[in-house]
């Protein structure tokens, strides 16, 4: 339950009315014995009557307590005013079974302006204070400033005459620093670069060792896949091939030896062809050789003129020979002005056919008494 206990215009301890709210959080206790003290207080009575009865008692300590105190402790310590009025209701509202959770002071006021007035004779007083101070603190800094700028001065002379010394001094001593500084700088600029090409090689070890794994686990699973295709391979294609391979195989065979009996009866034919043309061979050659017995007894007979008729059987075949290049001319043209010229031409290609008659066989066709008249005419 939370009361709000107010008294108004109660004096105090200096005799000045105030107003005071406060706030209060207060529950019934659930301990065995003080929960039966509760039930014999208020038992039949409504939650606003217990407010009432509360607020009542809270009232009466919060009044009787503003008049201990003056209007300062009040005020200025509201705490430890709302501690004192919960430590002291405590005992009386435990005695009813209601235990007080939070007191705390809400509000302080008065209708005389004693506070107000309090609160401007506090700000006068410090005000005051503070301009006194202030006079205090200017006076006095108006002297140390002035010994300041005495020891301001004895300290400039002497500082004047060490200043060479000092600049000269310093100068070396800003050399031997720099001089030191750039010696650590370089050490520290190698030892940086060496560490950093060590920070580079572990780097670089890390990310071959990472590289290797990579690697291994890469094989591994080619490896695997290889295994998989592998038996995949037999599966699908070995197992079909090889027994495709016997089928053909056997094919093969069979067709072998279909072949061999088929090349075993064309020989036995070819051979059985080959006497039988051997045998008509060897009769036709028996024939010819006793045909060109027959025809050289012929020819011995009758001696010159048998080999002149050979001769003249086969000029034609000469001739034909000769002229067969002339087959494949579409058109020969003679150039010549003169018909006779022409004529004459071909009578000497004909006078000179003896003559080659004779290079080519041996025969002298001047000797034949026909060709002899025909040449004699023509010459």
């Amino acid at each position: 339950m939370t009361l709000q206990p107010r008294c108004e215009d109660v004096e105090t301890a200096e005799g000045v009315a105030l107003t005071v709210t406060g706030v209060a959080q207060v529950k019934i206790m659930t301990e065995k014995e003080l929960l039966a003290v509760a039930c014999e207080q208020f038992l039949g009575k409504n939650v606003q009557d217990i407010k009432n009865v509360v607020l009542q008692t809270l009232e009466g300590h919060l009044r009787s307590i503003l008049g201990t105190l003056t209007v300062e402790q009040i005020y200025q310590d509201r705490d430890q005013f709302a501690k004192l009025v919960r430590e002291v209701a405590a005992p009386d509202v435990g005695r009813m079974g209601i235990e007080i959770l939070s007191f705390t002071i809400k509000d302080v006021y008065d209708k005389v302006d004693y506070l107000s007035s309090l609160g401007k004779t506090q700000t006068a007083v410090v005000q005051r204070d503070a301009d006194i101070g202030v006079a205090e603190a200017e006076r006095d800094a108006g002297i140390r400033e002035a010994e300041c700028k005495k020891e301001m001065l004895d300290v400039k002379f002497m500082a004047d005459t060490k200043i060479a010394d000092s600049k000269r001094a310093f100068e070396l001593q800003k050399s031997a620093f720099s001089e030191e500084v750039n010696i650590k700088t370089a050490e520290a600029q190698l030892a940086y670069e060496l560490q950093g090409a060590r920070e580079q090689q572990k780097i670089r070890q890390e990310e071959i060792e990472i590289e290797v794994v990579q690697r291994k686990k890469q094989i591994a699973v080619e490896a695997q896949e290889i295994l998989r295709t592998d038996k995949e391979l037999i599966a699908t294609v070995r197992r079909p091939a090889e027994a495709e391979a016997h089928r053909i195989q056997q094919i093969a065979e069979g067709e072998k030896v279909k072949q061999v009996l088929l090349a075993q009866a064309e020989a036995e034919k070819i051979r059985k062809l080959g006497e039988a043309e051997a045998a008509v061979i060897e009769a036709m050659g028996t024939a010819e050789a006793e045909r060109m017995k027959l025809k050289a007894e012929a020819y011995q007979k009758y001696g010159d003129a048998a080999k002149m008729a050979l001769v003249l059987e086969a000029l034609p075949q000469i001739a034909a020979k000769i002229a067969a290049p002339l087959t494949k001319v579409d058109e020969i043209v003679v150039l010549s002005g003169d018909n006779s010229k022409v004529t004459s031409e071909v009578n000497r290609l004909l006078a000179e056919l003896p003559a080659s008659v004779h290079a080519l066989t041996g025969v002298d066709l001047a000797k034949i008494p026909l060709i002899k008249k025909a040449t004699s005419a023509q010459a």
